[in-house]
């Protein structure tokens, strides 16, 4: 599901829309920003275009008593996300931005409740038939005895 687009700051939405009544304002988030590491010579060294996003779901007032539950039910009271795959921050930015909604997302899914069902009689007698054949083939695989 491609999520709703509004104004955007630096590549980034004014909010996360996690699902279709929920959305969270990008001030909610409390960004960090550090150099990433790696391979990338002097650009790598002096850039800080690691982004790691925290979201304290305990204390967020634009969640529904619910979603607040599933969500802490799941990941705990605080989401952390981090980005470093690019060279880019804005790049970067948008990609933990990205995950969070993910990972936020799936947290809201109603799992269906598994309806317990029994194997049909054509199913044991598949299964049985199935057994004494493969029974008869590794029988036939011995040797035989003195009586035979």
């Amino acid at each position: 599901m491609e999520p709703a687009r509004t104004a955007t700051f630096g590549g980034v939405d004014e909010f996360m829309q996690v699902s279709s009544s929920c959305a969270i304002p990008v001030a909610e988030l409390e960004w960090r920003y550090s150099a990433s590491g790696g391979p990338g010579g002097q650009h790598a060294n002096r850039s800080n275009t690691r982004v790691e996003i925290t979201f304290d779901i305990q204390n967020s007032p634009s969640l529904s008593a619910w979603e607040r539950s599933k969500m802490i039910e799941r990941f705990g009271t605080e989401l952390r996300v981090v980005a470093a795959d690019e060279r880019s921050q804005l790049r970067n930015r948008e990609l933990a931005v990205e995950r969070m909604t993910a990972r936020l997302a799936s947290a809201l899914v109603v799992q269906r409740s598994r309806r317990a069902t029994k194997p049909s009689r054509g199913a044991k007698q598949r299964r049985l038939t199935n057994k004494k054949q493969r029974s008869q083939t590794k029988a036939n695989r011995r040797k035989p005895t003195r009586d035979d």
